[in-house]
């Protein structure tokens, strides 16, 4: 699991008074860095090996303004050339939102998805959502 702590702005807060729908996408893909980096080691844009294809999130409660809130992501699914995040973002030890998204490795130069790298699969099995440890 990769966890990530992110300070809430002024400038994502709604008229209700709560963040806005659509920073919690965002918020999501800050949490996705250190998966980045097991493709993408410098985080180059220039040999970019991840194509986002599916994400789906469920609001579950409302966030707010000058509460941090943490970012949980897991890897939840590994095919051949793709793999399914599963992320969660608590405030207040509320789990407010959940969610999950869907990544395959991808060749920009040749328009292909590629295996993923044996090696990249095994860090990414050191990640692996277990419904039974994490309730």
């Amino acid at each position: 699991m990769f966890r990530t702590i992110i300070k809430p702005r002024v400038s994502e807060t709604d008229g209700a008074g709560h963040i806005n729908n659509t920073t919690i996408p965002i918020w999501l893909e800050g949490g996705r860095d250190e998966v980045f980096r097991m493709f993408m080691p410098n985080l180059s844009f220039e040999n970019w090996k991840l194509v986002i294809v599916n994400i789906h999130v469920d609001y579950l409660h409302q966030l707010y303004y000058g509460r941090e809130v943490e970012v949980l992501t897991y890897v939840q699914e590994i095919g051949n050339t793709s793999f399914k995040l599963y992320e969660e973002i608590y405030q207040s030890r509320n789990r407010c939102v959940r969610g999950s998204a869907t990544y395959v490795n991808y060749n920009l130069a040749t328009n292909q998805s590629e295996p993923i790298p044996q090696k990249i699969r095994q860090q990414l099995e050191q990640h692996m959502y277990d419904k039974e440890k994490t309730k």
